[in-house]
Protein backbone atom coordinates (compact mmCIF):
# COMPACT_ATOMS: atom_id res chain seq x y z
CA UNK A 1 0.00 0.00 0.00
CA UNK A 2 1.28 3.46 -0.90
CA UNK A 3 2.21 5.89 1.87
CA UNK A 4 1.17 8.82 -0.32
CA UNK A 5 -1.94 10.60 0.92
CA UNK A 6 -3.79 13.65 -0.32
CA UNK A 7 -3.01 16.59 1.97
CA UNK A 8 -3.70 19.75 -0.06
CA UNK A 9 -6.38 20.94 -2.48
CA UNK A 10 -6.08 24.46 -3.92
CA UNK A 11 -8.63 26.11 -6.18
CA UNK A 12 -8.55 29.57 -7.74
CA UNK A 13 -11.58 31.84 -7.87
CA UNK A 14 -12.54 35.22 -9.30
CA UNK A 15 -14.45 35.91 -6.06
CA UNK A 16 -12.94 34.13 -3.08
CA UNK A 17 -15.55 35.49 -0.66
CA UNK A 18 -18.41 34.09 -2.73
CA UNK A 19 -16.62 30.77 -3.21
CA UNK A 20 -15.91 30.57 0.53
CA UNK A 21 -19.63 31.10 1.25
CA UNK A 22 -20.43 28.19 -1.08
CA UNK A 23 -18.00 25.80 0.65
CA UNK A 24 -19.10 26.95 4.12
CA UNK A 25 -22.61 25.74 3.22
CA UNK A 26 -21.27 22.20 3.01
CA UNK A 27 -19.65 22.52 6.40
CA UNK A 28 -16.08 23.67 5.81
CA UNK A 29 -14.79 26.19 8.31
CA UNK A 30 -12.79 28.65 6.21
CA UNK A 31 -10.61 31.44 7.57
CA UNK A 32 -8.69 34.14 5.72
CA UNK A 33 -4.99 33.42 5.73
CA UNK A 34 -1.76 34.79 4.29
CA UNK A 35 1.66 33.14 4.08
CA UNK A 36 4.18 35.89 4.83
CA UNK A 37 3.77 38.57 2.18
CA UNK A 38 1.76 36.28 -0.11
CA UNK A 39 -1.77 36.87 -1.34
CA UNK A 40 -4.70 36.65 1.09
CA UNK A 41 -6.76 33.48 0.63
CA UNK A 42 -9.15 31.20 2.51
CA UNK A 43 -7.99 27.99 4.18
CA UNK A 44 -9.71 25.08 5.90
CA UNK A 45 -8.46 21.95 7.62
CA UNK A 46 -10.62 18.92 6.84
CA UNK A 47 -9.06 15.95 8.58
CA UNK A 48 -5.51 15.71 7.24
CA UNK A 49 -6.36 17.73 4.10
CA UNK A 50 -5.91 21.48 3.76
CA UNK A 51 -8.39 23.09 1.35
CA UNK A 52 -7.50 26.58 0.07
CA UNK A 53 -9.24 29.14 -2.14
CA UNK A 54 -6.88 31.59 -3.80
CA UNK A 55 -7.83 34.51 -6.02
CA UNK A 56 -6.83 34.00 -9.61
CA UNK A 57 -4.55 36.58 -11.10
CA UNK A 58 -4.15 38.06 -14.55
CA UNK A 59 -2.87 35.39 -16.87
CA UNK A 60 -4.24 32.48 -14.85
CA UNK A 61 -7.63 30.82 -15.13
CA UNK A 62 -10.14 30.07 -12.36
CA UNK A 63 -10.54 26.46 -11.30
CA UNK A 64 -13.69 25.26 -13.05
CA UNK A 65 -13.05 21.63 -13.99
CA UNK A 66 -12.07 20.03 -10.70
CA UNK A 67 -14.35 17.55 -8.94
CA UNK A 68 -14.20 17.43 -5.15
CA UNK A 69 -16.07 15.03 -2.90
CA UNK A 70 -17.11 15.91 0.63
CA UNK A 71 -18.81 13.62 3.13
CA UNK A 72 -21.53 15.58 4.96
CA UNK A 73 -24.01 14.79 7.71
CA UNK A 74 -27.09 15.43 5.55
CA UNK A 75 -26.87 15.58 1.76
CA UNK A 76 -30.48 16.78 1.55
CA UNK A 77 -29.95 19.67 3.99
CA UNK A 78 -26.73 20.78 2.30
CA UNK A 79 -28.30 20.71 -1.17
CA UNK A 80 -31.23 22.76 0.16
CA UNK A 81 -28.83 25.41 1.53
CA UNK A 82 -26.77 25.42 -1.67
CA UNK A 83 -29.92 26.00 -3.75
CA UNK A 84 -30.56 29.12 -1.65
CA UNK A 85 -27.08 30.34 -2.64
CA UNK A 86 -27.86 29.82 -6.32
CA UNK A 87 -25.69 26.74 -6.76
CA UNK A 88 -26.26 24.65 -9.87
CA UNK A 89 -27.54 21.20 -8.87
CA UNK A 90 -26.18 18.78 -11.48
CA UNK A 91 -27.60 15.67 -9.83
CA UNK A 92 -30.28 15.83 -7.12
CA UNK A 93 -29.84 13.71 -4.00
CA UNK A 94 -30.28 10.04 -4.91
CA UNK A 95 -29.02 6.61 -3.98
CA UNK A 96 -25.88 5.47 -5.79
CA UNK A 97 -23.22 2.77 -5.43
CA UNK A 98 -21.39 5.27 -3.16
CA UNK A 99 -24.41 5.95 -0.94
CA UNK A 100 -26.83 8.87 -0.86
CA UNK A 101 -25.22 11.64 -2.91
CA UNK A 102 -25.72 14.72 -5.03
CA UNK A 103 -23.52 16.60 -7.51
CA UNK A 104 -23.45 20.40 -7.36
CA UNK A 105 -21.37 22.99 -9.20
CA UNK A 106 -19.47 25.82 -7.61
CA UNK A 107 -20.19 28.02 -10.58
CA UNK A 108 -19.08 31.27 -8.97
CA UNK A 109 -16.52 31.80 -11.74
CA UNK A 110 -18.56 30.67 -14.72
CA UNK A 111 -19.65 33.57 -16.87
Amino acid sequence: MSETQLNLVVIRSANIDQSAAFYQQIGLSLIKHRHGTGVEHFASEAGCVTFEIYPYTSGSVPTIATRLGFQVTSVDAVVCELKKCGALILSSPANSPWGWRAVVADQMDIE
